[in-house]
């Protein structure tokens, strides 16, 4: 490492440590020839893939833009940003992970939506009707048919000591544009 005050390269180490998470180094110098001492930080460089836009632009991965888009969907929903923070997390190891300099936005989006999905069905509903480009209700009703668990058949008591009385599900609890 040279020396930033008199460019010599002969520097000794005189402290390191890691910060809490353990990802940067801070390493305290001194030069043996002007004697003066500086600070230098080593962290991992990893280039995160350009992303291909559908109209064939390449741009940066940016993480606030991956962050912002997400956090518009899940506007006034009950979502921790530490929750928020470690879905984007997620989403960069899969992107690192293939391994590609370029990567289609596409695949970008289809990320954004599996962790949406895993956080708030709602914010994964408001993202996929831009992502998607809905053109109509149908397009929302499918898709909220999609992640509406599926409703099961109440088990109902009979027999002499069953205490409540059979009832079958009212219909308008199970459609829910009907109304």
């Amino acid at each position: 490492m040279k020396c930033p005050f008199c460019g010599d390269s002969n520097t000794q180490v005189t402290d390191t440590r890691e910060n809490d998470d353990g990802d940067v180094v801070r390493r305290r110098r001194r030069c043996v020839r002007c004697d003066k001492r500086f600070t230098t930080y080593e962290r991992i460089d990893l280039k995160m893939p350009h992303i291909v836009k559908r109209n064939g632009n390449r741009s940066e991965y940016e993480r606030g833009k991956l962050l912002a888009s997400m956090k518009l969907a899940l506007r006034k929903r009950p979502v921790t940003t530490e929750a928020l923070e470690t879905a984007v997390d997620r989403i960069e190891a899969r992107l690192l992970a293939v391994g590609e300099t370029e990567i289609p936005s596409a695949q970008v989006g289809d990320l954004v939506m599996r962790e949406l999905r895993k956080l708030d069905k709602v914010a994964y509903i408001r993202f996929a009707s831009v992502y998607r480009n809905f053109a109509d209700v149908d397009d929302f009703f499918n898709l909220v048919r999609e992640v509406q668990p599926q409703s099961r058949p109440r088990q109902q008591e009979s027999g002499p000591h069953s205490s409540s009385p059979s009832r079958l599900p009212d219909q308008s609890e199970h459609d829910l544009f009907d109304g």
